[in-house]
């Protein structure tokens, strides 16, 4: 089985997701999506529990590839303003485009886990590098319990993005900096 058909089809996953839903999410629709013959997807993942868990399992891959780019840039924080930049980058990322969709699925996986543990193993925050450079940041500052305020503020950032997704509109700027001089208290 090819490599390349398992992500063609995950990709196809998470954009059937993003569109139709969880209702929406079979086997068909991913045959349709992908553009390929009837029947492929099924040949791939057998149940549609083995099609939620591979999506899910490419959606956590493809979010940590693009968190680790993002650390990568900026390793090292110096001020809250980059601090600021990074986030609102993020921000717009998961808010546009293909990060849109994936945020779509992204949630619509997170619900689903509370009906199938196993989908929520996946789905727990990985370290990355962006994530770690938050972590470095508050602690260089002088933050008491840096983990925690650090998974503080990305909890708030995204909740900022979910309520975005739902409600329309982008995250401002001043929300983020308000968040992080929180977190720097």
């Amino acid at each position: 089985m090819s490599t390349d058909r398992r992500t063609l089809l995950a990709d196809a996953a998470i954009a059937v997701l993003a569109d139709a839903g969880m209702r929406g999410l079979t086997h068909r629709a991913v045959d349709r999506a992908a553009q390929l013959p009837p029947g492929t997807t099924s040949a791939y993942y057998r149940t549609r529990q083995a099609l939620l868990t591979a999506l899910v399992r490419h959606l956590v891959a493809l979010d940590q590839a693009e968190l680790r780019e993002m650390g990568a840039r900026v390793p090292v924080l110096r001020n809250a303003d980059e601090l600021v930049a990074g986030i609102a980058e993020l921000t717009e990322v998961r808010l546009t485009g293909e990060g849109r969709r994936r945020s779509l699925a992204r949630y619509a996986c997170a619900v689903e886990s509370a009906r199938h543990p196993e989908l929520r193993e996946i789905l727990v925050p990985r370290e990355n590098p962006a994530r770690q450079s938050v972590c470095d940041f508050l602690a260089a500052q002088g933050v008491a319990d840096p983990e925690e305020r650090t998974v503080t503020l990305l909890a708030c950032v995204d909740g900022l993005v979910f309520d975005r997704l739902v409600n329309g509109g982008r995250v401002q700027e001043g929300e983020i900096r308000a968040l992080v001089t929180a977190a720097l208290r």
